[in-house]
């Protein structure tokens, strides 16, 4: 069933209690799209992974360009840096974080997913990318 938002009408530029408070409910929508489509029916922390492996597989349309956006000690990458995104990593190396595999001066292997920003990709590699991103940045753990 579609969630149904009424139309809301503001005279001028919103205030900054309604931006607040749009914002906060654009927030909830989108925890509650991920819950009912990525994470649906997970009950401990290896089925919530199990749901974002499958469902990051499913979306993100290999290859594809990424900029490095984050330092990370367990990475080489550094800040601005682009990669080609190959593909997953291995099923059992992303029960704690999502690893995706890309090629780096000649080797493959596997960097952290909230690292990278897609650069010029699909609509849903984007979706795919920024609603693992909003599931890191709002403190969920898996």
């Amino acid at each position: 069933m579609p969630l149904h938002i009424p139309e809301m009408k503001v005279e001028g530029a919103p205030s900054k209690e309604q931006a607040r408070v749009f914002h906060q409910l654009l927030g909830a929508i989108e925890a509650v799209r991920i819950t009912m489509e990525i994470i649906v029916d997970a009950y401990d922390s290896e089925e919530q992974a199990m749901g974002w492996y499958y469902y990051l597989e499913g979306t993100l349309h290999f290859p594809f360009t990424a900029r490095c956006v984050a330092q990370r000690a367990i990475s080489p990458l550094e800040p601005g840096e682009q990669v080609e995104v190959v593909g997953m990593a291995p099923v059992e190396e992303c029960d704690h974080e999502m690893f995706v595999m890309i090629r780096w001066q000649s080797h493959e292997f596997a960097v952290p997913l909230i690292e990278l920003q897609g650069v010029d990709v699909d609509e849903k590699t984007q979706q795919a990318i920024e609603d693992w991103h909003y599931w890191v940045d709002q403190g969920y753990e898996l």
